[in-house]
């Protein structure tokens, strides 16, 4: 008989650190002699995810231009293509983080479908921390509307295993707080608090994952009209850029400037950043910067410590604005990186838009 593979589907909202909770589990894995495929997903090609963990090394596979649910078949043939090109032993999968009702629209199917192919693991979702405590007590100012508060809450829901993400930067109140509000809001799931940053209790996490018995049985009821508007409102922009200078610069720098301005200018706007990410290539280095909310700072996960006369540089942003504005200020930001830093820019591909309704391809409703 043939062996499965063990599919595993980490969730979250934008910015909760899906990808370097994937990268750790992958490297986890392989240390342990098995094989690993990665699913990466977007509304638009051009994803620094997929660019960051090719990278690293690792056997990706791309779905772009609507969410899992919504390209079901692509999807399928995106797990056909890894499982004929080295018959992985797990497969990570990362849907969009604007994404939910995953469980009736992506996991069912895949059982339906895939069944003597695929071994559905628990389905994993990771709380943001810096949303998910404004969002979860209900109270201030929380950065989104009721409509995209909404499908953050549905991905919670939908959950098996909770992740409480960056423990290495909270507190023990905080950690016990947003567990408290994770059992009053989700009472009957499994909470775990890991770091996917410095790898602390990712082993408990493997653990987790490798239950057996029946996952993915949160059939939601979920409203369409809440949750395309939630969508709609996130301006969407995925740019491919090159920068030169006749004298060396920073890459790191470069890309951790960028992102700081367009924070500074999503602050004036008065709009909320889910997730801004760029990844800068130069000579063999890269570097990774991420921005995950209006009052955090710019972090650069990944240092190159590189200097450099030419980068190519992917650039994602996921905002609280309208797509038109979002690419007007994104290019007002690189004439002035530009300007100040005396480099020549070019922008070779730019896609900026807002999701539209979501319509999947499959829909089981538990019964």
């Amino acid at each position: 008989m043939t062996r499965k593979t063990r599919f595993h589907m980490i969730g979250g909202f934008l910015g909760a650190g899906k990808t370097t909770t994937i990268s750790r589990l992958a490297r986890r894995y392989q240390e342990q002699g098995l094989t690993v495929g990665i699913v990466t997903n977007d509304q638009a090609a051009g994803l620094v995810d997929t660019e960051l963990l090719q990278s690293q090394g690792f056997e990706v596979g791309e779905v772009a231009g609507a969410c899992f649910c919504c390209s079901f078949n692509q999807l399928t043939e995106t797990l056909g293509k890894l499982e004929g090109s080295q018959h992985p032993d797990i497969i990570l999968a990362e849907p969009v983080g604007s994404c939910t009702d995953l469980v009736a629209t992506v996991a069912q199917p895949l059982m339906q479908f895939a069944n003597r192919e695929l071994e559905i693991g628990p389905y994993a979702v990771i709380l943001k921390p810096s949303h998910g405590k404004k969002i979860l007590r209900g109270s201030g100012q929380r950065g989104f509307s009721p409509q995209a508060e909404y499908i953050f809450r549905k991905q919670l829901e939908e959950a098996d295993l909770l992740l409480v993400n960056r423990i290495d930067q909270l507190t023990t109140q905080d950690r016990d707080e947003l567990v408290e509000l994770l059992n009053q809001n989700f009472p009957g799931r499994e909470i775990l608090c890991i770091s996917a940053k410095t790898g602390e209790n990712i082993d408990r996490l493997m653990t987790a994952l490798n239950q057996s018995g029946e996952h993915c049985r949160r059939i939601l009821d979920i409203d369409y009209d809440i949750y395309a508007a939630g969508e709609a409102e996130l301006g969407w922009l995925n740019a491919n850029i090159s920068i030169q200078a006749e004298v060396e610069f920073d890459l790191d720098l470069i890309l951790t400037n960028l992102l700081q301005q367009m924070v500074d200018e999503m602050h004036e706007l008065g709009s909320e950043v889910a997730h801004l990410k760029v990844i800068g290539q130069a000579e063999g280095a890269y570097a990774v910067a991420n921005a995950i909310s209006n009052d955090q700072p710019v972090q650069l996960s990944l240092a190159s410590e590189h200097r450099t006369r030419f980068a190519e540089l992917v650039v994602n942003a996921r905002i609280a604005i309208p797509p038109e504005t979002l690419e007007a200020t994104f290019r007002k930001v690189l004439e002035h990186l530009a300007n100040r830093n005396s480099l020549v820019v070019a922008t070779t591909a730019l896609n900026c838009l807002k999701p539209g309704r979501p319509v999947p391809t499959h829909r089981f409703n538990g019964d």
